[in-house]
């Protein structure tokens, strides 16, 4: 029984250290170096991922005052109260030396061990 459960447990998350950047990655990991045909990536962690954003802000500017005392520059604000979208392209990349997450698994024919590159990561010293 305990070699079956030990057998359909999830493979444990390791730590790789980036060697190369996309797109001929290569990432050292327990003493070898892994290519990029044995890996899947985090799409996010690509060079050129794009993300968007959408939302309504409601808000106001803060109050400013001309400086020639009539009456049309007194001291007012401006309602915001607007739709908007933001797209955000990522420009980074792994680059060597970078610490990644790896999580072993099988081709889904099971015949060869490949790796996912999970995140970025950094030990935080304290």
């Amino acid at each position: 029984m305990a070699g079956v459960s030990k057998n359909n447990n999830s493979p444990s998350i390791q730590v790789g250290k980036i060697i190369a950047s996309p797109p001929d990655i290569q990432v050292s990991y327990n003493g070898i170096v892994l290519e990029k045909e044995e890996l899947w990536i985090s799409q996010y962690l690509l060079v050129g991922y794009t993300r968007a954003g959408k939302g309504h802000i409601i808000s106001a500017t803060q109050d400013a005052a001309g400086g020639s005392g009539d009456a049309e520059y007194a001291a007012h604000h401006h309602a915001i109260d607007n739709d908007y979208t933001d797209t955000i392209i990522f420009t980074d990349t792994l680059v060597a030396g970078d610490y990644v997450s790896i999580m072993p698994m099988m081709s889904e024919d099971g015949s060869i061990q490949q790796y996912i590159i999970l995140d970025k990561i950094v030990r935080l010293d304290g």
